[in-house]
C-alpha cells in the first residue's frame, strides 16, 4: 500500500519554477509518509506533478513509483495505492498482446493496460486501489478509485487546476490551500459524523472520487465517469447453488487477497467473519508448510468490567481460543489500557483528518501499530455484516420502518449539547434526512419486487454506501497511518454483486442471521463458532475510562481558548455528564453511546485546533 498526491493544470508551467514545485511534491509526500515508509518519489512536468510514498509489498526491488512508460514519443506516468489481486492473469493477457514488462509489479500492469486499452481497462481490475494516471499524449490526468471505495482519493479544484491526495492533509500542503469548514461541513461533522456523505471531503472545496468512478481532468474541467454500479436483477439460483457459489466466491476472494511478497496475518475476533477468513488463510498456508499469525484485540480488565447487552452478548476471548486452536494459528492477544485509548483519540483525528469513531477508532489505531511491528499485510473480516445483513437494524421492526438512517435513529444526542444559536443556524436533522432520502432514491430497483423486499434493498444500499464506507475509512486510515496494509476479502466486488440480488430468505436462511455466509463456511469452522451470535468490535467497559473522558471534557468546557466551545454549551455538557452513562443506547452504530459522545466532542475540539480550521 502507498500514498499518492499531486496536481495538474493544463494552463500552468510548473517547470518554470521547478525547485518550488518539486518541494511542494516532497512536502505532500512528507505529510503522508506514514502510508509508505519504505520509499518515496516525485514526477514533475510542465502541466503535472505526481508524488508517491511506498509500502513495499509486491516486487520489493523494482516497484518504485512514480512509474513512467514511453510510447510513440509520449510519456505516461502513474502513482498508485492498492493491490490488484488478478494482476498475474492480467499481466499474462497483456503479454499475449505483445506488451513487454520490466518489473513484476501490479503498478506496471495498470499503467501498460491503460496505455493499451484506455480508461476502460479499470473494469478488468479486481482489487483495492486509487491511482492517478498522467497521459502525456492527451495532456490529461485521470483519477481512479476502486468499486467499493476501499482506498481513498480526495481532490480539490484550484483555479483551472486540480490537487489530489490519498488523504486530505496532502491537499492542505498545496500553497494557498486553507482548512476552511462552512455550514455544510459542520452539518457533516455534527449531523452525520462519524460518517460523511460519499463524494464530500467536509473541508470546503474538498471532494473525493466516488467509489466505482474515475475523474477525467482536462483543461480546467473535471468530468466524473461511473464504470461500476450495483444492478438489481432476479436471483435464479436454488438455495444449494447459492450457498455453493458463495462458498466459492469467499474462498477465491481470500486466496486472491493472500497475494504478497511479505508474510501476511489476520485479525481474529472469534466471530464468523474473521474466523472464516482466518480458517481459509490458515489452510492455504499449511499447504506451503507455513503457520498463520493471528491477532485479537481487547481492553485491559474487560473480563472484570464487561456487562453483556443486546449489542454485545459475549466477550471475544473464549471464541478466539477455540478458533486459533481449531485453525492452528500462531496467536497474539493484544490489550489496550485506558491511558492509551484516550491518548490515541487525537492521533486518530490526525489519521482520518476528521473527528472519527472516538475510542472505537483510537483503539484500532493502537492495535494496528502493535501489529505493524511484525507484519505489513493483514486480512480482516470487515464488510460481511453490511453485505449479508448482520446488523440489528436489518432485523428490528422499528429500524426497518424508520424514515432515517437506521444506525442513527436517536438524533437528540447530536443537538442537545450544542449552543441554542448553533442549533438554530445549522439544519442538522434536515441535512441528515435529505442525505438519507437521496440515497434511498438511488437504490437500484427490481421491477415487480414486493414492498418488503424493496425495503430490504434500501436498507442494504444504505449500509453499503454509508455504514460500510465509514468502517472502510476507519480500517484504511488506522492501518495505513502506521504502515500496515489491511485487506477486506468480503469487499470483493463479485461477492457484493452476487449477494446484492440474493433474496432475504436466503441471506437469512431459516431465520438465521447471515445464514448464507454461515452455510458458505461450513467446511472451515466448527458449528459452535459458525453459529455464534454476533458481537461487534470490542469496547472498554471500564468506568475509569469514562471518568477520564468526563474529566477531560470538563477541562475543555472551562478552557476559554478551546475551539469547540464556539459550538457547545458548557452548562448543557456539565448537566449531561451528571447523568449515569447509557451503554445500551448508542447514538451511532452499536458502540457509540454516552462516553463516546463526549470522546467525539473531544475529537472535534482537537480537529478544530490542530487543523486551524476557519469556520465560514
Amino acid at each position: 500500500m502507498c500514498g499518492i498526491a499531486g496536481f495538474f493544470d493544463a494552463k500552468a508551467d510548473y517547470t518554470a519554477a521547478r525547485e518550488k514545485w518539486q518541494e511542494v511534491l516532497r512536502e505532500m509526500n512528507r505529510s503522508q509518509k506514514h502510508r509508505g515508509p519504505d520509499e518515496d518519489g516525485i514526477f514533475l512536468r510542465k502541466n503535472c506533478g505526481l508524488a508517491h510514498v511506498r509500502l513495499s509489498v509486491i516486487d520489493l526491488s523494482a516497484g518504485q513509483q512514480p512509474m513512467v512508460r514511453q510510447s510513440g514519443g509520449h510519456e505516461w506516468a502513474i502513482v498508485y495505492n492498492g493491490e490488484i489481486y488478478n494482476m498475474k492473469q492480467l499481466r499474462k493477457e497483456l503479454q499475449e498482446e505483445g506488451i513487454l514488462f520490466s518489473t513484476n509489479s501490479d503498478t506496471e500492469v495498470i499503467l501498460a493496460g491503460c496505455m493499451e486499452h484506455g480508461a476502460d481497462f479499470v473494469k478488468r481490475l479486481n482489487g483495492i486501489f486509487a491511482f492517478a494516471l498522467w497521459d502525456g499524449r492527451k495532456k490529461k490526468l485521470y483519477l481512479f478509485r476502486d468499486r467499493l471505495g476501499v482506498k481513498p482519493c480526495f481532490y480539490a479544484r484550484r483555479g483551472s487546476g486540480i490537487i489530489f491526495s490519498s488523504e486530505i492533509k496532502g491537499i492542505l500542503r498545496y500553497p494557498g490551500m486553507e482548512a476552511r469548514v462552512d455550514k455544510e461541513g459542520l452539518c457533516e461533522v455534527l449531523g452525520l459524523g462519524p460518517a460523511k456523505t460519499y463524494g464530500k471531503g467536509v473541508f470546503q472545496g474538498v471532494q473525493e472520487v466516488l467509489p466505482g468512478c474515475y475523474a477525467e481532468c482536462d483543461g480546467g474541467q473535471v468530468k466524473e465517469h461511473c464504470y461500476w454500479k450495483l444492478e438489481s436483477r432476479p436471483h435464479e439460483d436454488s438455495w444449494e447453488e447459492t450457498a455453493e457459489k458463495m462458498q466459492y466466491l469467499t474462498e477465491d476472494a481470500v486466496r486472491m487477497q493472500m497475494l504478497s511478497d511479505v508474510p501476511i496475518c489476520t485479525f481474529l475476533s472469534g466471530g464468523v467473519d474473521s474466523s472464516l477468513v482466518t480458517a481459509i488463510c490458515s489452510r492455504e498456508l499449511k499447504k506451503q508448510g507455513k503457520i498463520l499469525d493471528t491477532y485479537s484485540f481487547d481492553f485491559k480488565d474487560n473480563e472484570i468490567n464487561f456487562k453483556a447487552n443486546a449489542f454485545q452478548p459475549s466477550q471475544d476471548r473464549p471464541w478466539v481460543d477455540r478458533v486459533k486452536e481449531y485453525a492452528g494459528t500462531n496467536h497474539c492477544y493484544l490489550e489496550c489500557r485506558n491511558e492509551e485509548l484516550y491518548e490515541y483519540l487525537f492521533e486518530a483525528v490526525e489519521a482520518r483528518d476528521l473527528p472519527c469513531m472516538a475510542d472505537v477508532e483510537s483503539s484500532m489505531l493502537y492495535f494496528c501499530r502493535k501489529v505493524a511491528k511484525r507484519h505489513k499485510v493483514t486480512l480482516t473480516g470487515e464488510c460481511a455484516d453490511e453485505i449479508f445483513g448482520g446488523y440489528p437494524w436489518f432485523h428490528k421492526k422499528e429500524c426497518f420502518e424508520a424514515d432515517t438512517f437506521p444506525w442513527s435513529m436517536d438524533f437528540g444526542p447530536r443537538t442537545m449539547l450544542l449552543k441554542d444559536e448553533v442549533e438554530r443556524e445549522l439544519p442538522l436533522e434536515a441535512y441528515a434526512k435529505e442525505a438519507y432520502h437521496r440515497t434511498v432514491a438511488e437504490t437500484p430497483v427490481l421491477e415487480g419486487e414486493n414492498p418488503e423486499e424493496r425495503r430490504r434493498r434500501e436498507i442494504s444500499y444504505l449500509n453499503l454506501k454509508w455504514f460500510m464506507q465509514t468502517l472502510l475509512d476507519r480500517m484504511d486510515r488506522t492501518s495505513m497511518h502506521v504502515g500496515l496494509e489491511a485487506r477486506v476479502p468480503f469487499a470483493d466486488h463479485r461477492i457484493v454483486e452476487y449477494a446484492w440480488n440474493v433474496p432475504w430468505d436466503m441471506k437469512c436462511h431459516k431465520g438465521v442471521v447471515k445464514g448464507l455466509l454461515r452455510a458458505a463456511g461450513k467446511e472451515y469452522l466448527p458449528e459452535e463458532v459458525l453459529y455464534r451470535k454476533k458481537s461487534p468490535y470490542p469496547k472498554t467497559y471500564d468506568p475509569a475510562y469514562e471518568q477520564l473522558v468526563r474529566r477531560k471534557m470538563l477541562e475543555v468546557t472551562e478552557d476559554g481558548n478551546a475551539p469547540v466551545n464556539a459550538l457547545i454549551d458548557a452548562k448543557k455538557v456539565r448537566k449531561f455528564m451528571e447523568r449515569p452513562s447509557d451503554y445500551a443506547r448508542p447514538f451511532y452504530g452499536q458502540l457509540m453511546a454516552g462516553p463516546q459522545l463526549l470522546a467525539y466532542l473531544l475529537q472535534v475540539n482537537d480537529w478544530l485546533g490542530k487543523y486551524r480550521i476557519q469556520l465560514v
